[in-house]
């Protein structure tokens, strides 16, 4: 359980108060114009919460060399229009023209500034919290704020100057958004209604094999249902042959960690047997069109692109029984409409279940808010990569920072710790 200050234990009024926030949105590749402001509207609790101080925003869009690697001009912009007031903005971080508007702000102003990862500072430092703090952008900022705001939870699993570097220099407290992630996790992870089972799928297999680790040997849940490329290594270890095209696959997207994942996946499977459940069948693209097949088909020269039919009737019904799922990563390629079956039916699963539905970021997440469903689930997390580590038991420097401010800084207005 995390140990952080939040809002409620801090007095915001005057101050002027650092957030650093993800408003990382995808973009129309010719007009830049937004597809989904759905992280923009995320922080509004948070602005609102901050509404008789002075705000200054640190965000970032995309990385260095992207399509949509751009200033957040276009961000504030649209901040601005959702707020319905003004949302300044400056072709600055740190220097000059940053501190001078920073300078004239009035309480309840809110200002944006460039996109940090426009700076070599935030895209080169590597280190400790006083390693990051020793940045020209971290000390100059510092000197002008008397709080510092984190409330951009997908980016909590990396160790930046912008997300960590104000830990030991001023108080930081998570920000509604925040503690609404860590809040909603730990309900998930601590207490879990049974059955509890964790349904994992997707791409990122290393993460999605920490989990499972994490959560059966740590006895979060009861049972692991493998989807997508986690399930096809799954059933190449029990003993199918899946086939050369998928195995080259896996290799090659899980790369350097390729034998330390197989062996993490091996040990799961002699040391819980029966609590890790395979497809029986799965769905390959042969020539563009969907054939089902059971696992004794196998091996297959085309690639397997779903769960097959029986699988996903099993999934389901066992998702349906739940008390508690922890969903993460497609079934299979929901792109393309002849393989959406899988996860089409597994997020109307989870719609339909009683349990407490607790969905992690990333494409899942997006299929979610495109189909409306996002009211039916018990959370869906706006981090990817930060809820798998969260989930797998991973510190998340974000959250460290802040837990290292809650022990470091006696706040004013604090009675105790808030712990989420």
């Amino acid at each position: 359980m995390a140990s952080v200050l939040t809002l409620e234990n801090v007095n915001v009024e005057g101050r002027t108060v650092i957030v650093r926030v993800d408003v990382n949105s995808p973009m129309a590749p010719d007009t830049k114009l937004f597809l989904d402001d759905s992280r923009i509207k995320a922080i509004v609790p948070t602005l609102n919460r901050l509404s008789k101080s002075k705000v200054v925003l640190l965000a970032h869009q995309s990385r260095p060399g992207k399509n949509d690697f751009t200033s957040t001009l276009g961000h504030a912009r649209e901040l601005g229009r959702i707020l319905g007031r003004p949302v300044k903005w400056v072709d600055d971080l740190a220097g000059d023209k940053a501190m001078a508007a920073i300078e004239v702000m009035s309480d309840g102003d809110i200002l944006m500034l460039n996109n940090v990862r426009m700076y070599d500072e935030e895209i080169n430092t590597k280190g400790t919290f006083d390693d990051m703090a020793e940045t020209q952008m971290v000390q100059k900022l510092a000197s002008v704020a008397d709080l510092f705001v984190y409330d951009a939870f997908a980016c909590a699993h990396r160790a930046t100057p912008s997300g960590v570097g104000f830990t030991n220099l001023i108080p930081c407290v998570a920000g509604e958004l925040m503690a609404e992630e860590i809040k909603k996790l730990d309900q998930a992870l601590e207490n879990p209604a049974r059955p509890c089972i964790a349904v994992l799928g997707g791409v990122k297999v290393d993460d999605s094999i920490a989990v499972a680790d994490n959560m059966l040997r740590n006895d979060i849940c009861d049972e692991v249902w493998v989807t997508g490329g986690v399930a096809n290594l799954m059933i190449e270890l029990a003993g199918h042959d899946i086939g050369l095209i998928n195995h080259d696959f896996l290799v090659g997207e899980l790369g350097k960690q390729w034998y330390s994942t197989v062996e993490k996946a091996k040990a799961l499977l002699a040391d819980f047997p029966g609590k890790i459940r395979l497809p029986v069948d799965v769905a390959a693209n042969i020539e563009d069109n969907r054939v089902d097949m059971s696992l004794d088909q196998l091996p297959i020269s085309a690639p397997i692109f779903d769960l097959g039919i029986q699988s996903i009737r099993n999934l389901s019904v066992a998702i349906k029984q739940a008390g508690t799922v922890h969903l993460n990563g497609p079934a299979g390629v929901f792109e393309l409409p002849d393989f959406a079956l899988g996860t089409i039916e597994m997020l109307n699963a989870c719609a339909e279940s009683e349990g407490y539905v607790v969905v992690g970021g990333g494409h899942t997440a997006t299929l979610i808010m495109k189909r409306n469903l996002a009211s039916k689930m018990g959370h869906v997390s706006t981090g990817g990569g930060a809820c798998l580590d969260y989930i797998s038991g991973r510190s998340l420097p974000a959250v460290a920072g802040l837990e290292a401010s809650a022990r470091a800084f006696s706040m004013e207005t604090q009675s105790s710790i808030n712990t989420l």
